[in-house]
């Protein structure tokens, strides 16, 4: 969240690497913000890595953009969008997903390996 804070603060940020778009970039930050709250929330198991963990994860990513949108009202040559809420919730949508896929496999494996 503090790396996210910081470059909103900025009043002029940088082109990103390999000519990657302004949404592109909320995406992947916000998918690596969903991922570390899912940790948090899971205390850091695989165990805890269940669908209500992953739904808090998600609410919490995406209210974190909408107040990241909100900060930018105060910083000079910087304007808030909707476009780029969206961007934070469907970043942090699809990394949380992609743990939590990982998660119900690596169970599954797991349950099977035990069965034998």
């Amino acid at each position: 969240m503090a790396a996210i804070f910081v470059a909103s603060s900025q009043t002029h940020l940088p082109d990103l690497p390999a000519g990657l778009s302004n949404h592109t970039g909320h995406f992947i930050a916000y998918a690596a913000l969903g991922v570390a709250a899912l940790r948090a929330f899971a205390g850091a198991a695989w165990a805890g890595v269940v669908g209500r963990q992953a739904l808090k994860a998600v609410i919490l990513a995406s209210l974190y953009g909408v107040t990241d949108e909100f900060h930018q009202v105060f910083v000079a040559n910087r304007v808030p969008g909707a476009d780029d809420w969206v961007a934070d919730t469907l970043g942090a949508l699809t990394g949380v997903a992609i743990v939590l896929l990982a998660a119900r496999t690596r169970r599954s494996r797991r349950a099977r390996i035990d069965s034998v």
